[in-house]
């Protein structure tokens, strides 16, 4: 009598290849995967900014350490403070690891902290492959500007630069309003910092806050070096050494109750995850995970770090996993924080 339990030649064959499906896939087939291939890396914001700077550096590095080594083509698309991109990577960019896209902070913090906020993306639901930096913002001034100090902001009206709902000039230009009682006027619609700078040289606007410290570094180094600008304020969780000898107070001087304090460390706390680059939601596990391991590779590779020093720009990577808790927690802030947090950006 046959053994109900053998299984025939056919379905044993079946079962090995179900099996097979199953297992990891090995190194050469890792490399097969991207052989051949391009990946395209959409820049949430516009040409010669801090965030295109960044992501370019990661372009001419990153195809080195995913296996079959891809072509990195870069592809500016900027638009509502990097949502545009965020929302064509998880609706209709391929979900294969072909698309990846470097984004803003505010991006991720934009459908918590602004409500009327069209939905391009949930930040919850992308893959995180890491970031490149966790770093400090400051609020700047011309140096002929009558704004010498952030005390000076305390009392004086002149223009400061924004760009738009999402992007840190607008957003920490009116959160310094509404906590610290700064009296400047928030102008919006530059298209990113590069159009401020030009701005503030034109005598458009006295300054700017929310510029990330790095990318101010990298864009106008000639402004440090020929002492052209005020550095008023540096806004971070914890103090920035380089910040603190040159004297620039912290946010938190002017942060004087408790509430706008927590109200102040939710806004900020996106500078953990400074330059974050994303792929798709749905993307197969094995495609992301040899993502992320070669967004960490070249965090740590030799060339890129030699490539950041020439072109000043700071590198403080996180990992995709430890990003993608981040974002989790965030959106488990209490409601009555989160309601503080939208008043005080909100024009």
């Amino acid at each position: 009598m046959k053994d109900p339990t053998m299984l025939t030649p056919r379905a044993f064959h079946a079962s090995l290849i179900a099996l097979a499906a199953m297992l990891p896939i090995p190194p050469a087939c890792a490399a097969d995967y991207f052989a051949g291939k391009s990946i395209d890396l959409l820049i949430g914001a516009p040409p010669g900014g801090g965030y295109d700077i960044y992501a370019r550096a990661l372009a001419r590095h990153y195809g080195r350490h995913i296996p079959g080594q891809p072509t990195i083509v870069s592809k500016n698309m900027p638009g509502a403070g990097s949502a545009r991109a965020a929302g064509f990577i998880s609706s209709i960019a391929p979900k294969d690891g072909t698309a990846i896209a470097g984004i803003m902070p505010g991006a991720v913090m934009g459908p918590l902290l602004d409500e009327k906020a069209e939905a391009l993306f949930d930040p919850t639901k992308v893959n995180y492959l890491g970031t490149a930096n966790n770093g400090t913002r400051v609020c700047v001034s011309r140096k002929e500007s009558k704004i010498k100090t952030f005390d000076d902001a305390l009392t004086q009206k002149v223009a400061f630069g924004g760009v738009s709902t999402n992007d840190s000039t607008r957003d920490y230009g009116f959160m310094h309003k509404r906590t610290a009682g700064a009296q400047y006027d928030v102008v919006t619609g530059y298209s990113g910092t590069a159009e401020i700078a030009l701005a503030m040289e034109r005598g458009e606007i006295d300054g700017a806050c929310g510029w990330d410290w790095s990318s101010f570094k990298s864009q106008r180094p000639d402004w440090l070096r020929d002492s052209k600008v005020n550095v008023l304020l540096q806004v971070g969780l914890e103090p920035n050494a380089e910040l603190t000898r040159m004297g620039v107070p912290s946010v938190f001087k002017y942060v004087t109750s408790e509430e706008s304090r927590k109200v102040v460390e939710l806004i900020i706390s996106q500078q953990v995850f400074q330059r974050s680059y994303i792929a798709p939601p749905g993307i197969p596990a094995a495609p992301l995970d040899t993502l992320r391991s070669a967004f960490d590779a070249t965090m740590t590779d030799k060339q890129f770090l030699d490539d950041a020093e020439k072109i000043r720009i700071d590198i403080s990577p996180l990992s995709g996993v430890k990003v993608q808790e981040l974002v989790q927690k965030l959106y488990t802030v209490p409601k009555d924080i989160v309601a503080k947090a939208r008043q005080a950006i909100t024009p």
